[in-house]
């Protein structure tokens, strides 16, 4: 089974891509979502994370206190990176032994970060969801109702939506002048007939 990976910059249309893979009946891994159950649910994440940032990151229920952890980490990138060094290598192993539970011919693992991180190595086919910068930020915007400088605050953490497509595979452009799902059923047709 190949083991593919669907990546873009923020706002590019990686879920809505996805969606249309899940379409076609293909599994689909969504790393930003696992992460959040991982981050509450596995037992040595949520050490890591209270020793890192303090208990008081979570409620007394247990629930993560999203906002408080975001505004310690968004802005301090040594912080950052030390959330990241915990969630990172959870959410690989648990996205591994969830392609090794997969039947199909392929299955994706979506992750904004996946070439930052270097994961796009371990994995056989890296797909690049691609939109110009203004209409990404309108995009953001829209969905989180968030400000211009928020979404660039997001999109500076990120690689160059260039360097990005150095590593693609399958270049998936989501400006709205082509089709999404004659370009996803293309990429689809291809790796079915070439895995």
């Amino acid at each position: 089974m190949l083991q593919v990976g669907i990546s873009g910059s923020i706002g590019s249309g990686k879920t809505t891509v996805c969606q249309l893979f899940e379409l076609l009946g293909v599994p689909i891994y969504y790393a930003d979502a696992e992460a959040k159950k991982l981050m509450v649910q596995d037992i040595e994440v949520k050490q890591k994370l209270v020793s890192a940032f303090g208990e008081n990151i979570f409620d007394s229920q247990g629930a993560l206190e999203r906002k408080k952890l975001a505004s310690i980490v968004f802005n301090d990138i040594k912080k950052l990176d030390v959330l990241n060094s915990i969630v990172h290598p959870a959410v690989e192993k648990d996205s591994r032994k969830w392609f090794s539970n997969q039947d199909a011919t392929y299955a994706i693992k979506e992750a904004a970060l996946l070439v930052e991180i270097g994961a796009h190595e371990k994995l056989d086919k890296l797909i690049i969801v691609h939109a110009d910068l203004e209409k990404r930020i309108v995009r953001v915007m829209s969905r989180d109702s968030v400000k211009r400088e928020a979404v660039l605050a997001r999109e500076s953490k990120q690689l160059k939506p260039e360097e990005k497509l150095k590593f693609a595979d399958f270049i998936i452009d989501n400006n709205g002048d082509k089709s999404l799902a004659e370009q996803v059923l293309k990429v689809h047709n291809t790796l079915i007939h070439n895995s």
